[in-house]
C-alpha cells in the first residue's frame, strides 16, 4: 500500500442523490450538498449508500456520480462511494474504477436478497479489497441485506486486507460492537449508524468507537459532528450527549419512512431541490409532510443554517 489510506472518524453523511425534474441526478444540486456539508463541518461524505438509492441507479449513473464528485470533493473534504453490486466481479470492476477516478474509498454492503454465507461474504470483500489500494470501508446492516456480518469474518478480514481501513455497524446489537473493537486490535475504525431505534451512538462512543456514518447529517450536519467525535474528554462526553438528546426527534423523524424517504422529504424543506424519491419508493404526501414542515420549523433548522 503506497498511498496514505483515508481512516474516517467523526461525523460521515449518507448523502441524498438529488434527481432533477425529469428524474435525471442532478449533479448541480450534488456539488451544493457538497458545499453545505463542507461549510457545516462534515468530516467525510459517502455518495451511493442506502440513503443514496444505489439499487435505483444503473452502472452509467454510478460511474458518473464517482467521476464528477471524485473530482469536485477533492481538496475539499473525503468521500467514499458505495460499490456494491449483484456480483463479486462487477463490484470489483466498479471499485477499481473508483480508485482510478482519485476516489478516497470506497464502501461496500453484502450483495442484498442473495443471504450468502459467512464464507462467501468473507471472500467477496477480501477479493475487491485485494482488487484495489485505495481505502475500503465494510457497511454491517442486516436489516436490509438479511444476513448479519459476524464478528469473527470482520475481525479476520481486518486481518488479511490492510485497506479496510473501517466498519460501519447498523445493528442493535452492543455485544457485536464490543466483538469487532476487541477482536480488531485498532486496525478498523469502528463506526455506527444514526437510526434511533438501535440507539447506538452513545454506547459506540463510550466503548472507544470512532464516530458515525449517519442519515440525520443531511438535514443537521454540524449537530451531527458535534455529537460524533470520538470521545478523548469528559467535555467530549457531556458535549455528545447533550447535542444527542436535543437532536433525537431529527433522527427520529429521519427514519419515520422507509430511509431515504423522509430524510429526502426534509432536505427539500431545506430547500434544496433533490427531487423525489425512485419508484417503486413514494414520495410524501401533504399530510405526511407536515409533521416533518413542523419539526423543521420549532427547531428552526432552516435559520441555524441560514437557508
Amino acid at each position: 500500500m503506497n498511498k496514505k489510506l483515508v481512516r474516517p472518524e467523526g461525523s460521515w453523511v449518507a448523502l441524498v442523490t438529488p434527481f432533477d425534474a425529469r428524474g435525471e441526478v442532478d449533479m448541480g444540486c450534488f456539488r451544493r450538498l457538497v458545499d453545505f456539508h463542507v461549510a457545516s463541518g462534515t468530516d467525510g461524505l459517502i455518495f451511493m449508500g442506502s440513503t443514496g438509492e444505489s439499487p435505483s441507479l444503473c452502472m452509467e449513473e454510478r460511474q458518473a456520480i464517482i467521476a464528477e464528485m471524485s473530482a469536485y470533493c477533492r481538496g475539499k473534504i473525503p468521500a467514499f462511494h458505495g460499490v456494491t453490486c449483484s456480483t463479486t466481479a462487477a463490484t470489483t470492476e466498479l471499485a477499481r474504477f473508483s480508485e482510478a477516478q482519485g476516489a478516497d474509498g470506497v464502501m461496500m454492503v453484502v450483495p442484498p436478497y442473495l443471504a450468502p454465507p459467512q464464507k462467501s461474504i468473507f471472500e467477496f470483500f477480501k477479493t475487491v479489497c485485494q482488487s484495489i489500494q485505495i481505502a475500503v470501508a465494510l457497511y454491517n446492516n442486516p436489516a436490509r441485506v438479511s444476513v448479519n456480518i459476524n464478528p469473527d469474518t470482520i475481525i479476520k478480514l481486518a486481518a488479511e486486507c490492510p485497506n479496510l481501513v473501517a466498519d460501519k455497524e447498523a445493528v442493535p446489537s452492543v455485544g457485536q460492537l464490543v466483538s469487532v473493537l476487541e477482536g480488531t486490535q485498532g486496525k478498523l475504525q469502528l463506526l455506527c449508524c444514526d437510526a434511533p431505534n438501535y440507539a447506538i451512538i452513545i454506547p459506540t462512543l463510550a466503548l472507544g468507537g470512532h464516530g458515525t456514518a449517519n442519515v440525520a447529517g443531511n438535514v443537521i450536519p454540524r449537530e451531527m459532528a458535534q455529537m460524533s467525535r470520538p470521545w478523548k474528554s469528559w467535555q467530549d462526553v457531556w458535549q455528545s450527549r447533550k447535542v444527542y438528546f436535543e437532536n433525537l426527534p431529527v433522527m427520529e423523524a429521519s427514519y419515520s419512512h422507509t430511509n431515504p424517504v423522509a430524510i429526502k422529504a426534509m432536505v427539500k424543506l431545506l430547500g434544496f431541490p433533490v427531487g423525489e424519491p425512485r419508484p417503486p419508493l413514494p414520495s410524501l404526501s401533504a399530510q405526511q409532510m407536515r409533521p416533518l414542515e413542523e419539526l423543521l420549523s420549532r427547531l428552526k433548522i432552516r435559520e441555524r443554517y441560514e437557508l
